[in-house]
């Protein structure tokens, strides 16, 4: 099972043989449900959690109690916000929460920064993640900066709907996704619901003409609108 865990992560399985054993015996594997709070703000890091299945939401939130998606960790990646702390011996800024049941490999501390101080392919696995997920942040920034609202809200609504014609999330957990207010978003659903595009209940949207969303998610996003 700990062979297991390592070959699912290819960067991983470049160690020799002796810090591969070390990172098998001294690492743990930890499994949490769907729903709980993996770090928040202010918690030192403990462990650099590599995740074997699952997802987490890495989300911030502003003092105004606006909250915004950064990325998720998948099954086969690292949270980059985790090594970012470790590295630089910092508290969180941002919480993680398990949207599904997760299993985790969970690197101690101590172990962490005996690795990246002794072992270049350690480094180059936490480097490589760590500029992957920056690459990703950058692109949600200018989303946010210079793309139009209603084309990425179109996407998102393709996105989630996954071929089933159907959303469950609530306005505010929209917003969130797309780093707006939720009012905003229930501004512009009304609209998409006034053309037709869409039918609306309580945490639940309909796409009824899932083909002239599409066409607006395909627009250049470039520029603004009011």
């Amino acid at each position: 099972m700990a062979q297991d865990w390592i070959s699912q992560f290819p960067g991983l399985a470049r160690l020799g043989p002796d810090l591969r054993a070390t990172l098998l015996t001294q690492s743990l594997i930890l499994t949490v449900p769907a729903g709980t709070v993996v770090f928040g703000p202010g918690k030192p890091p403990e462990h650099l959690l590599l995740l074997l299945d699952g997802r987490v939401r890495v989300q911030q939130t502003s003092e105004e109690g606006r909250e915004i998606v950064l990325y998720r960790v998948a099954a086969g990646e690292s949270c980059v916000m985790t090594t970012a702390c470790l590295l630089a011996h910092e508290d969180y800024s941002a919480e993680g929460i398990a949207e599904t049941d997760v299993r985790a490999a969970a690197i101690p501390r101590a172990l962490f920064d005996d690795l990246a101080s002794r072992s270049v392919e350690f480094r180059t696995f936490i480097f490589t993640a760590y500029a992957r997920r920056m690459s990703d942040l950058f692109m949600v920034i200018e989303e946010i900066a210079f793309q139009r609202l209603d084309i990425r809200l179109a996407q998102k609504l393709i996105e989630l709907a996954r071929d089933t014609g159907q959303i469950r999330a609530t306005h505010q957990q929209l917003a969130a996704e797309l780093g707006t207010a939720r009012e905003v978003i229930s501004r512009q659903l009304g609209e998409f619901q006034r053309r037709g595009w869409i039918g609306q209940a309580r945490g639940v949207v309909d796409l009824l003409d899932a083909a002239a969303i599409g066409r607006l998610a395909a627009q250049d996003g470039g520029g603004s609108r009011p």
